[in-house]
């Protein structure tokens, strides 16, 4: 028997403290992860839950998680441990505890690379009660002595997909090692494939398994377009595009770090020769130092940047609700990576539109990113201009501005991608960690901290 959804947090148990701080920040409804996650962690169950980003799946474990501390004159120790993948996720998820923690004297700290490390250990040493970091990090704390992980009862892995993608595996299991065994895990995912599934039967006790993933894996408020086009012509027709469209806040993403500080500088000459319209751009790349790319990524959520340039490293987990236009000027190698490009626009249940740049050898991409998410791509009009603009009797035999080779024409049937779904994956069975395991210890303990 399954209890209905909770439409208001208001259904939700939770403390007056609590009601008051998403009041605060202006919440009155769960999203579905939220309405499905919350009450499962309030009973102290380990959780197996599987959503894309953009959905609130950081509220979805900090409030559960906050609601449940106790104070540190009770427990010096820290209590709680989040292990995201980039060091901007950390300082997201960070600001969402402080927020939430609004009202209740919380000490909340991240750690995380590219910050200082003098700061997080006195942070550390004056005792916290919620540690937000990336795996690196964290294990330089355990081995300096300063993060001790004995008082942990809850652990979340927050886009576990991701940071196994990065290679953090054999990180996290050492630190989930550290931890005390009767504690609750909380593994957050956009993706259940069979690592993922491998480190839930490893570690996770009898897991409530919560799907809130879309059915199709990029949602439908989200339009997506292809222009096809020749490498010599991206940077006239990414101009005309973006004068037809005007966007209110785009990200372009290119895959190099010298493509993306290219391309940042041709746009910021473009823009320059056309004093009428006040565009802001600006560039976000790896090799950009942390304190350089906070500033970026803050300036983007005050909507002080109107085009934003950047590699991948802004493809996953930065939550800005404000963006409108994806343009992939450069073709993700990677299916997953086109995914979460795409999504970091049509946030929260908002319109959005994504343009991807076709070359003539890269039908292929195309055709896989329909399969994987499950529909066919438009073609954009500017596909068409681009094609007569370059019409020659060489061209209307193969123009090399058109996606061409046969296997492009063969590939899209009729019936598009949706013939070919992926092989169904085994379920694997959950609840094999080790016997030992009970609930996490917030099922019996309820509300302390705020009663």
């Amino acid at each position: 028997m399954t209890s209905p959804m909770p439409e208001h947090f208001s259904e939700l148990p939770l403390s007056p403290v609590m009601q008051r701080a998403l009041a605060q920040v202006g919440w009155s409804k769960p999203s579905p992860i939220q309405a499905r996650v919350i009450p499962h962690a309030l009973e102290g169950y380990d959780i197996l839950g599987q959503a894309r980003t953009g959905t609130g799946k950081t509220a979805s474990f900090a409030i559960p998680i906050l609601e449940q501390l106790d104070p540190l004159r009770i427990h010096p120790l820290p209590q709680a441990l989040v292990l995201v993948p980039t060091r901007e996720l950390a300082h997201q998820v960070h600001g969402e505890f402080v927020k939430l923690a609004e009202g209740c004297p919380t000490e909340i700290v991240e750690v995380a690379g590219g910050k200082h490390m003098q700061k997080q250990l006195k942070a550390l040493g004056h005792g916290v009660q919620v540690v937000v970091g990336t795996p690196g990090r964290v294990i330089d704390h355990i081995e300096r002595g300063s993060l001790r992980l004995g008082g942990i009862w809850c652990v979340v892995l927050d886009e576990a997909d991701r940071m196994l993608d990065i290679g953090f595996r054999p990180s996290i299991e050492r630190i989930l090692r550290r931890c005390p065994e009767n504690r609750q895990t909380m593994l957050l995912s956009a993706t259940l494939d069979e690592r993922i599934r491998d480190l839930a039967n490893r570690y996770l006790f009898e897991p409530v398994v919560i799907d809130c993933s879309d059915k199709d894996v990029s949602v439908e408020t989200i339009e997506q377009r292809f222009i096809s086009i020749s490498k010599d012509r991206k940077q006239e027709v990414l101009f005309e595009l973006l004068e037809r469209e005007q966007p209110p806040q785009a990200i372009i993403f290119c895959r190099t770090k010298i493509g993306t500080a290219k391309l940042h500088r041709q746009l910021e000459r473009y823009y320059v020769n056309r004093p009428e319209r006040k565009v802001r751009v600006e560039t976000i790349h790896g090799d950009m130092s942390q304190p350089q790319r906070d500033e970026v990524f803050k300036a983007l959520r005050e909507n002080k940047i109107d085009i934003l340039v950047a590699t991948d490293v802004v493809g996953r987990g930065i939550d800005v609700s404000s963006i409108s236009h994806i343009i992939n000027y450069d073709m993700p190698d990677e299916c997953d990576d086109y995914v979460h490009r795409v999504g970091r626009t049509g946030r929260m249940g908002r319109s959005g539109i994504a343009f991807s740049f076709v070359g003539k050898d890269q039908g292929y991409l195309l055709t896989e990113i329909e399969q994987r998410i499950n529909r066919m791509l438009e073609k954009d009009p500017l596909s068409e201009a681009v094609g007569k603009r370059r019409a020659s009797p060489a061209a209307s035999e193969g123009s090399a501005s058109e996606v061409s080779g046969s296997r492009w024409i063969d590939s899209r049937t009729a019936d598009g991608p949706t013939d070919r779904q992926p092989e169904p994956q085994s379920d694997l069975p959950f609840g094999t960690a080790p016997a030992s395991r009970t609930l996490g210890r917030a099922k019996s303990r309820g509300s302390v901290r705020r009663r």
